[in-house]
């Protein structure tokens, strides 16, 4: 009818309406040290590592919190960079309390990840989903206390033959798979940045393959 107010949309289930200028929070999970920062397992630090090298920042060590971060910014949107120290099982209470502390809800939690389902160099975008097995996911699910958080997948494809995930997760990638890995680390990058600016459905569309 004409002169009637017009009666906002309502949001998506499970999606609250988010303002301009939101902040985010990005995991890279990854096992801390020098001698875990170029394994297969520690490729979700390496994407947090390019997002905060193309801004020129550095992570610096949180007070009273198991973490090192880096804030850079898309445009509005304010991105927390985040590194646990705490090994991979026992990150998930460290990136937690970040997002506490920056008041970020799980859906504006992005985990960066290694995915041995996936075959080599290949990316995944999606929201929400299980641990798969992955020991950085089911501990972060279980600090959130959800899995409706935001994960960018990166595939460091199965061990070769009989060899233990276990261990091949924690081996640096073989001389063959480097030019790949610093690829697949900047399309995730992007994939992060699109996340924030663009969405889940505009970011797959993107970046799935």
């Amino acid at each position: 009818m004409a002169g009637s107010p017009r009666v906002p949309p309502t949001p998506a289930a499970g999606h609250r309406p988010r303002a301009a200028g939101a902040t985010w929070l990005v995991c890279g999970l990854g096992n801390p040290g020098a001698e875990y920062e170029a394994t297969r397992h520690s490729v979700g630090h390496m994407v947090v590592d390019e997002l905060a090298a193309r801004a020129g920042e550095r992570f610096r060590r949180v007070r009273f919190v198991p973490a090192s971060t880096a804030e850079v910014r898309e445009g509005a949107e304010r991105l927390v960079l985040a590194k646990s120290e705490r090994y991979m099982n026992e990150s998930g209470p460290s990136f937690a309390s970040l997002a506490r502390r920056h008041d970020v809800p799980p859906e504006r939690v992005i985990a960066v990840h290694d995915d041995l389902d996936l075959a080599f160099a290949s990316l995944r975008v999606k929201l929400g989903g299980g641990a798969a097995g992955h020991n950085g996911l089911r501990s972060l699910q279980s600090a959130l206390g959800t899995p409706q958080f935001l994960r960018v997948r990166l595939g460091i494809g199965r061990p070769p033959g009989r060899q233990d995930p276990a261990d091949f997760v924690l081996e640096p990638f073989a001389r063959r798979e480097r030019d790949d890995v610093e690829v697949l680390v900047r399309e995730a990058a992007d994939a992060v940045l699109s996340l924030v600016r663009d969405g889940v459905e505009s970011t797959q569309g993107r970046f799935n393959r």
